[in-house]
């Protein structure tokens, strides 16, 4: 099955020749990615790559990508946080109908990650509540790319907490 995910990396300094990276990207097995390299120091491929499972696409996208460039750090994967219009966009209603829902079911619809004047969510909590209390019908593939992406990032975020930390929140969050 074919999935499509966006990566997001902070290059170092040495990884200025962007015509060097698109060579070593595609020698390393990325030829399945669009390359944007457009804001100085970042990097962002949107792959569309054949595998069993998203998790199985979405590491081993990881893994050619560390080949070519080690130096790449991962910032985000995506999609995951979202906001109400990027929701709107994967489920093929307009932004308005996507807010009359979050707001006419604020007990039910999932509590965001961020609130603010932008409110952020993972994307697959949105679209596992769209597909049980509204009824829309979520291609299997977009939910199984949106769980992949939010584990990824979940444990990336965790391989930065402090252990005594991350005690005290495993006590608080239980």
């Amino acid at each position: 099955m074919e999935f499509t995910f966006t990566l997001n990396y902070q290059l170092s300094g040495e990884d200025g020749n962007q015509d060097e990276l698109v060579e070593r990207l595609g020698a390393a097995g990325c030829d399945d990615a669009l390359i944007g390299i457009g804001a100085p120091g970042r990097m962002a491929l949107e792959f569309t790559r054949d595998a069993s499972s998203a998790f199985e696409a979405l590491i081993s996208a990881l893994t050619d990508v560390k080949q070519a460039i080690p130096s790449a750090k991962l910032i985000e994967a995506g999609p995951d946080l979202v906001g109400l219009t990027d929701i709107a966009d994967v489920v093929g209603v307009t932004r308005q109908n996507m807010r009359k829902l979050a707001v006419n079911n604020c007990s039910t619809f999932p509590v965001p990650v961020h609130a603010g004047s932008l409110s952020l969510w993972h994307l697959v909590d949105v679209l596992h509540w769209m597909r049980r209390k509204a009824a829309y019908n979520i291609a299997p593939g977009a939910l199984e790319v949106a769980e992949a992406a939010k584990q990824i990032n979940l444990a990336k975020g965790a391989k930065q907490i402090e252990p005594a930390t991350a005690d005290l929140m495993q006590a608080l969050f239980v």
